[in-house]
């Protein structure tokens, strides 16, 4: 098995390319060991010194190591690890129960009449033009709310964009422009608390 490891944008993070699906349609992150516990290679990656974070992707994994960590020898530690799940037919998560939803899924909120329409516009727009261009670079971008009355759209970013220098630029000079350009409702763009 050969994996291949992208750089990002994100100095502190690392894209891995292990040549076959990670998580295909539903991408998971994790951000502490407790949290890790759900899959076993999430678990194994956060067993070496220095990760920080692992986010699984349709087809990359990425791992975020500790700002004072090296990347010399933590990355041939995390392509062992990955090695290693793959060789041993582990599944990718654990049957953890419904309590368990680590996919961070979008705000629920429901919206109606011609919000509904803008917020649906929205949504493609970030799965089909904003979505593919993130993963590009080990990450992921969630919508979370649009608010009607200010134009308002609030995104959550993840994995290698998650705390990534260049994350507020790509969120105000590119996803902000394409979808003030596609949906003139919409006036600013901004990370979600």
């Amino acid at each position: 098995m050969f994996i291949q490891t992208q750089s990002t944008p994100n100095p502190e993070t690392l894209k891995f390319l292990p040549g076959r699906d990670v998580s295909p349609g539903r991408p998971y992150e994790f951000t502490s060991l407790e949290e890790a516990a759900a899959s076993p290679l999430a678990g194994a990656l956060f067993g070496l010194k220095g990760v920080r974070g692992v986010f699984l992707g349709d087809d990359f994994v990425s791992i975020t190591k500790d700002e004072g960590a090296d990347w010399a020898p933590l990355k041939p530690q995390a392509l062992a690890a990955i090695m290693d799940h793959y060789v041993s037919g582990a599944p990718l998560m654990l049957d953890a129960g419904p309590e368990v939803d680590l996919a961070s899924a979008e705000d629920e909120t429901t919206y109606e009449g011609e919000t509904a329409e803008i917020v649906a516009e929205i949504k493609e727009l970030i799965a089909t033009r904003v979505r593919p261009a993130v993963a590009q670079d080990g990450g992921d971008i969630i919508f979370k709310r649009f608010d009607v009355d200010t134009g308002i759209v609030h995104l959550t970013m993840r994995g290698a964009c998650s705390g990534c220098p260049s994350s507020t630029a790509t969120l105000k000079q590119g996803v902000e422009n394409l979808l003030r350009h596609y949906v003139p409702e919409v006036t600013a763009v901004e990370a979600a608390a």
